[in-house]
This record gives structure tokens, sequence and C-alpha cells, in this order.
């Protein structure tokens, strides 16, 4: 994989990114950039650069893991094989071990319960804690961890729900989950328990000076990742990839996911906020460009270029912003790869929800978006690409 061209491209722009490329180790910088050439018969062929890639370097991955929990959650739907059960089946919840909670309804659906496919929805629009967590709880955590590693990630875990302090034991139980249609139950899965760990080798688990407990006391220690998700960049783009270009792999590596299953995430992935009337949101709370980092950064104002979709899965927590994308431009017959991790936390105190998202980490994701698409207009490519199965645009 080549790092000189990246770094190259990176250093011609000491304006915009040069207060961060002179620490990138103070700020934890990762980046993966993939060019896509298309042959005669439309196939991907790709090219990868990389700037300070280290999957045994951790970084706390956030919402990212998102992504392979929906896909992973679509796929096991198509391995049940359950005649009438699929993503928009209603499903019930229940509890059966310390902090768990159960759900009978969801007020953002259409029909108001919950569904494989509501969550779904909220993950790649918004990106929804809770919808991860109950993905979570309906593949099983073994199970998760297991597709992981036979579609390839092998340097990641998801072993934790998100936003509930969920570790230890409590992280190992997974609820009970029914699916069912009216009084008809299709599919009932018991509570599970999963013994394994999942030990990863990694270095800078252990950060900072200082953290908040839950009594908002500081604690003068180093603040610990150890035990929690991991989702290193190269593994966060080959998912990305294998989701978007299932013909650039061998029928027998791809996710078992339909034609439909496809298009539902590809549509989801690219859309706004307000282009979902189910769940609806408030644009004040979650504007336009809300969840598109790289490209827009977390700019209100910024104007939408409407020949321009992304197709990603962005997270923020703990001062890391994370964002890998795959960002088209339907006019221009532009299309790339781009996953970028950065951090910011000047204090050295982590959980104290300060960090500087809004003056570091946000622009330079919207930075290295913006430089990264300026250079992809320069390349001359022998075939334009056909990118109609991307094309949601409403």
């Amino acid at each position: 994989m080549d790092t000189i061209y990246l770094e190259k491209l990176l250093q011609g722009h000491p304006e915009l990114l040069e207060k961060i490329l002179d620490h990138p180790s103070k700020n934890e910088v990762q980046i993966l950039y993939t060019q896509i050439d298309r042959d005669k018969n439309n196939v991907p062929h790709f090219k990868s650069f990389s700037y300070r890639l280290n999957p045994n370097w951790y970084f706390y991955p956030a919402s990212t893991v998102k992504l392979p929990t929906a896909i992973l959650a679509l796929e096991k739907i198509n391995e049940l094989k359950i005649a009438g059960l699929s993503k928009d089946t209603p499903l019930r919840i229940d509890s059966s071990y310390e902090k768990q909670t159960a759900v009978v309804q969801d007020e953002s659906a259409k029909n108001g319960l919950p569904s494989v496919g509501q969550y779904i929805k909220k993950i790649l629009l918004t990106s929804d804690n809770d919808a991860q967590n109950r993905l979570f709880e309906f593949i099983g955590r073994a199970e998760l961890n297991s597709k992981l590693q036979k579609h390839g990630a092998q340097n990641s875990r998801i072993v934790n729900r998100l936003a509930i302090g969920d570790k230890g034991v409590w992280a190992k139980h997974t609820n009970p989950i029914t699916f069912y249609l009216e009084d008809k139950t299709l599919y009932k899965q018991d509570a599970q328990f999963d013994p394994n760990d999942y030990p990863i080798k990694l270095e800078n688990t252990r950060q900072g000076k200082g953290y908040m407990n839950d009594k908002d006391e500081l604690i003068h220690e180093q603040w610990s990742f150890e035990g929690l998700n991991v989702y290193p960049l190269d593994d966060q783009q080959l998912i990305m990839k294998k989701l978007l270009f299932p013909e650039a792999f061998d029928a027998r590596k791809r996710f078992k996911l339909t034609n439909d299953d496809y298009s539902f995430l590809y549509d989801y992935m690219s859309r706004y906020p307000f282009e979902s009337d189910y769940p609806k949101y408030d644009t004040t709370e979650f504007w336009p460009t809300y969840s598109k980092l790289l490209f827009y950064g977390r700019d209100k104002k910024a104007t939408i270029n409407p020949n321009i979709r992304i197709f990603n899965k962005y997270g923020d927590s703990y001062g890391y912003n994370i964002d890998n994308a795959y960002i088209v431009d339907f006019e221009k017959g532009i299309e790339f790869l781009l996953a970028v991790v950065i951090q910011s936390n000047e204090n050295g105190i982590y959980n104290d929800g300060i960090y500087e998202y809004e003056t570091v980490t946000y622009p330079f994701l919207k930075n290295i978006g913006q430089i990264i698409y300026q250079e992809e207009l320069k390349r001359t490519k022998e075939f334009r690409p056909d990118l109609t199965k991307f094309d949601f645009r409403k």
C-alpha cells in the first residue's frame, strides 16, 4: 500500500492541515483513501493509499461499529429462512438479566412497532444508539464476532452495547427476542450468554491523565479502553467495499443479502434526515449534513451539492471523530472510498464532555474530504463509471 502519495498530497495544503499534521500522533490521525477505476464491464478495481495506518494502535470506534451490525442483522434474517420473517416483521424484546430493558413499541415507526428494518433506518440516518443495541441483542454477541471474522474483519470485535456503560458480564448477556405477526409467533430466540472475551493485542488502550466517574468526580488515573469495541480503519473500509461492490468479491465471500437488502442499505446510508418520514426528525437537531462529516464537517449552514451523495457511517465519542465513507458525484462520474480518524482532547481528561470537535476534528474531516474530492476531479479514467445502482436522489 502506497504511503508516500497521500502524505505529499496532505502536505500540499498547509493552510488547512498544517496544525494537525505537525502533530499527527497527538491527534492520532489515520487515513485510508482508495481510488476506484472501472473496467469496460463496470467492475471496480481498487488502489489504496494510507497515512499513519496502524491496526494495532487503538482508537475508540464509537458508532462506526453500527454498519457491520446492520448488515449482519439482515444477513441473519436471510439465513433463518423462516416464511414471513423479514426486516419489517414486528418484534418484541424482553429482559432476563440485570440491567436489560424490554421493548414492545417504537413510536418512530409508521405502525408503532419495532423491527430490524426500523432500527437500521435509525442507525443509518442519525446513528441511534438504542437501535444499535437492539440489533446487537438480536444477532447475539458470539455470532456477531464470528461473522466479523468470517467476513475478513480480522482485527475487530463488537462486544459492548453503546452509551449505557455496558461492560463486563452484562455485555455477555443478550435479551430474549420474539418476532410475530398478529397473534402468530414466527421466531423465538432465547436469551444468550457469550463466555468469550475476544482478546486483541493493542497499543494505546490507556489514555490521558484523568477521567470523570459516574459521580462527576475527577479520578487522577488514565482512562481505560480495554475490553471495548475494536474496529480499525482497514477493517472498516473492507466491510464497506464488500457491501458496496459485492461483484468485486468471490461469491462465497459476499454477504448473504438480497438485492432488496443492498438497495435498502444504500438508500438509507445516503439519505439526509429530512428525507425520512418514518422516522421523522427535527431538522434543527438533525440538520441535512448532520452525519456527513467527510466533505461537509458538522456545518449547519453547508450547501448540499445535489450531484453528490455520501454513503457512510460516522462515529464520535471520547474526542474521537471517525468517518468511513464512499463519496459519489453522479454528474462528474467521481467515486472514491475514504476512512479517517482523528482525536482531540487537549485537557487529557476523559468522560468530561470537553473535546475540540468544532475547532479541530470536524474541520479536519471536512477539509480531508474536500481535498480528496478535488484530487479526484483531476484524475482521468478510461471508463466512466455507471453509478446507477447508487442513485437514490429524491
